[in-house]
Formats: C-alpha cells, structure tokens, sequence
C-alpha cells in the first residue's frame, strides 16, 4: 500500500509495505478546492426548496435548519420573482477547542423563483416552524366560461 501514495505526493518511502496501517485516501488532495469556491457556495447548493402546486395556492417549503425567521428573508419584486434568502453564519472557534469535522454549511444562500401570472401578489402569506419556511401564494380564482347548449334543429 505504501507505493500507492508515495506516487501521489505522500511523505512515504517506495518500499511495500503490506501490513501499513495508512491507507490511501484519493480525497484527500481536493481539500484545496474548498479555498476556490467559498462555503457561501455549499449553503446555496445545500438549500433544498419544493415547490408544488395545489388548485388554490403555489406552495414553497424550505429546509432552513438552525435558522431563525429573523435571519430569512422573503421578497417578491415586481415581474413576479419570489426570492427566499439568508444567511448561517459560521460558529465561533474557541482555542480550547479541537474541531474533528465541519460538514453543516454556512453563509449566505439566495433562491429565486418566476412566478405564474395566475397569482395573487398581495396575499403571499410566509411562516416558519421547527426550521422549515412555508411560503403560500395564493392563485387568482379563474372563472369557468359559462357554457350554453344549443339545440340543433334541422
């Protein structure tokens, strides 16, 4: 096993050694990819959105763990743009402390979606509970034609 990473860059010698405990880990140099794309990235990439559609109401939930409603933001700009956004800031590192691994994400994240004409913009209604945002948009009532039958004669 020692040959392996030894040809990768490790600090090893070429002799096999068959009973070495180190094993080769083929991740381990991507580690420097994370200095190339910031943590904002992981918490964009990591904000899970449905969006499903009912006969009274387009529906948005997010799993927004961690977060407080004060810390998320829902807008809608004029051409019908439902943006949700936030930010999950990074815990503070004490000295006294030893990280082992960080895989909750962090920063800012920003979703944004086109919303159909058939909504009503002024009764968008937002809530938040045990982490998930729930944003309800309300459709416009369409108005089925009224159909008449008409007797055929002949």
């Amino acid at each position: 096993m020692a040959l392996i990473p030894s040809f990768f860059g490790n600090q090893r010698s070429g002799i096999f050694d068959p009973f070495s405990l180190d094993v080769w880990d083929p991740f381990k140099d991507f580690s420097s990819l994370s200095t190339r794309f910031p943590q904002e990235t992981s918490a964009i990439v990591n904000t899970r959105i449905d969006w499903r559609e009912t006969p009274e109401a387009h529906v948005f939930k997010a799993d927004l763990p961690g977060l407080k409603k004060e810390e998320v933001k829902v807008e809608i700009e004029d051409d019908r743009m439902l943006q949700i956004s936030g930010e999950r800031n990074v815990e503070k590192e004490d000295k006294n402390e030893t990280w082992h691994r960080v895989e909750r994400s962090s920063g800012k994240f920003s979703r944004r979606f086109q919303l159909p004409e058939n909504v009503k913009m002024d009764q968008i209604k937002a809530s938040m509970e045990y982490g998930v945002l729930t944003v309800t948009v309300p459709k416009v009532e369409v108005k089925k034609p009224d159909v008449k039958a008409i007797e055929i004669s002949g």
